[in-house]
């Protein structure tokens, strides 16, 4: 009996970690809230919750994406990330959001040095 009480005490451990382990590499890069919830506005992308799961549409040229669900969020990552070091520039404590045309778009503050090394670290600007 004690054998038994053994194997399923372990199988269950190890579909915790398993399932902690899993739940660790789905989830997206920390951000900083503010200034990323300011950049976003003006980010193409948006998240598309559907009957068949959830899709990644570019407002620009109305193109769909249909990433595993447990690569969604790096997938969305990826590509804010390209979008922001063609269309994202630091000058001086903003950040200037411009279009396809080099116009500028926007602008946002950065407030402090979390927020700079988050752009930094995140964009790549």
């Amino acid at each position: 009996m004690n054998v038994k009480k053994a194997l399923i005490f372990a199988f269950f451990t190890a579909f915790l970690i398993l399932g902690t382990l899993s739940m660790q590499r789905a989830m997206p890069e920390p951000k900083e809230d503010r200034i990323y919830i300011e950049i976003k506005a003006y980010s193409p992308y948006l998240v598309e919750k559907r009957i068949g799961g959830l899709t990644i549409v570019d407002k620009r040229y109305d193109k769909k994406e249909k990433p595993n669900a447990s690569d969604l969020y790096h997938r969305l990552d990826e590509l804010e990330k390209l979008w922001g070091r063609e269309f994202l520039r630091v000058e001086g404590n903003e950040v200037l959001i411009t279009n396809e045309k080099g116009e500028l778009v926007g602008k946002v503050l950065i407030e402090n040095q979390k927020e700079r090394e988050f752009l930094k670290n995140f964009f790549g600007i």
